[in-house]
């Protein structure tokens, strides 16, 4: 069925293209737009049935969850418009603005149907017990899944935060609406009034849902670390080139799916001639913008990678950094050699959350080259992994 709509609906296949995923979310909030506001109909008419505050409880969370695929059409119609004067970026993060005003809508109605189930605990009602009520429920959980299946996959095809929390909250409608068809059975046959605590489950779930809903479109607003897999793949891709010895200082700025800025900084041997390795590093920035639609910013450092003596120097100090924790590492390691010292400059990559301070890991490095040989003197900058 997702692939029938996506057949009629979208004709070129193209997700890089900014129009191609428009038409992508559009299908998406369309299609959530009216599902939810016939189940809403559909849940309504089986609660006023039954007497039961937590089937419209569940009737009004799928009305919020129509409300959010409002949201999320608005928030891809704008994310798709091209980049301004006052947003040279672009606008794509406002699919991750338009998540967090949905979570909010989530939560706050989660809270309000929480209320509201508490007082029908306290003041209990009797329900009616109504086989086109329940077959209207039946029926909802399956159009839900249906629902989380297809976004899911919309999501996955198009990477959207906003539609895969969509197909998280789908499933959750899914296992509410389940916990009140329970709580209908048990009312049925025990004569126990479940009715209110049911109720308080679903409202939880709903809370939940909004909660998830609002992480997801907080961090990458927040400036979230890339996937481990794309970095991998961009560092492979400029390693290739084989008058390239290594890259670091690797940075992927998020402006929305389709808006990437990336840079980084890519070690050439210092004797290759410059305007070749000014050309060089053009390609390579063509290269990645062509490949991942992005704009590519490129730092050439020049390294003495045929330096026998620096090379030595440079394989002395990993091994002392090695030492002191595997998980450091050293770029832009250069050597200058003074009547009464040797100089040892170089980056050394401190993990997030690292046992010891900067500061502390500065002095180790430099105290244990010391040891080595008092003539050497450590010129360290501590620099940070933004990809780990």
């Amino acid at each position: 069925m997702t692939s029938l709509l996506i057949k009629i609906f979208i004709k070129n296949g193209d997700v890089k293209d900014a129009e191609v995923r428009r038409k992508y979310g559009y299908l998406g909030s369309f299609t959530g737009i009216a599902l939810n506001i016939l189940l809403f109909i559909g849940k309504i008419i089986a609660g006023i049935i039954a007497g039961a505050v937590s089937v419209i409880a569940d009737a009004f969370n799928n009305l919020s969850d129509a409300g959010s695929s409002i949201l999320t059409l608005v928030g891809f119609k704008f994310a798709g418009r091209p980049a301004d004067k006052e947003h040279p970026f672009g606008h794509g993060r406002m699919e991750y603005v338009t998540g967090l005003i949905v979570s909010f809508v989530i939560m706050m109605m989660g809270f309000e149907l929480l209320k509201s189930s508490v007082g029908k605990i306290l003041s209990p009602e009797d329900i009616k017990f109504s086989p086109l009520a329940l077959g209207i429920l039946i029926a909802s959980v399956l159009v839900k899944l249906w629902m989380s299946l297809f976004n899911r996959k919309l999501g996955k095809i198009i990477n959207s935060t906003a539609l895969k929390a969509t197909a998280t909250d789908s499933l959750t409608d899914s296992v509410a609406t389940t916990v009140v068809i329970i709580s209908m059975l048990v009312s049925k046959f025990t004569g126990f009034d479940a009715d209110g605590y049911a109720g308080v489950l679903v409202s939880l779930f709903i809370f939940y849902a909004g909660i998830n809903t609002f992480k997801d479109s907080l961090t990458p607003l927040l400036g979230s670390r890339p996937d481990k897999e794309f970095v991998n793949e961009v560092y492979e891709r400029v390693m290739s080139y084989p008058e390239i010895v290594g890259v670091h200082d690797l940075m992927v700025h998020d402006y929305g799916v389709g808006n990437l800025v990336i840079s980084l900084h890519a070690e050439v041997p210092c004797q290759m001639d410059f305007e070749k390795a000014h050309e060089l590093i053009d390609i390579i920035e063509d290269d990645l913008k062509t490949q991942y639609t992005c704009l590519a910013t490129i730092h050439m450092d020049p390294v003495a990678s045929h330096d026998e003596e620096t090379q030595n120097a440079k394989a002395m100090v990993q091994k002392v950094v090695a030492e002191i924790d595997t998980s450091l590492t050293i770029h832009d390691f250069r050597m200058t050699k003074g009547t009464t010292h040797i100089n040892l400059l170089f980056d050394v990559v401190v993990p997030y959350g690292f046992r010891y301070s900067d500061d502390k890991t500065v002095e180790m490095i430099r105290n244990k080259l010391h040891e080595i040989d008092e003539k050497y003197f450590a010129v360290i900058v501590v620099d940070k992994d933004m990809t780990m």
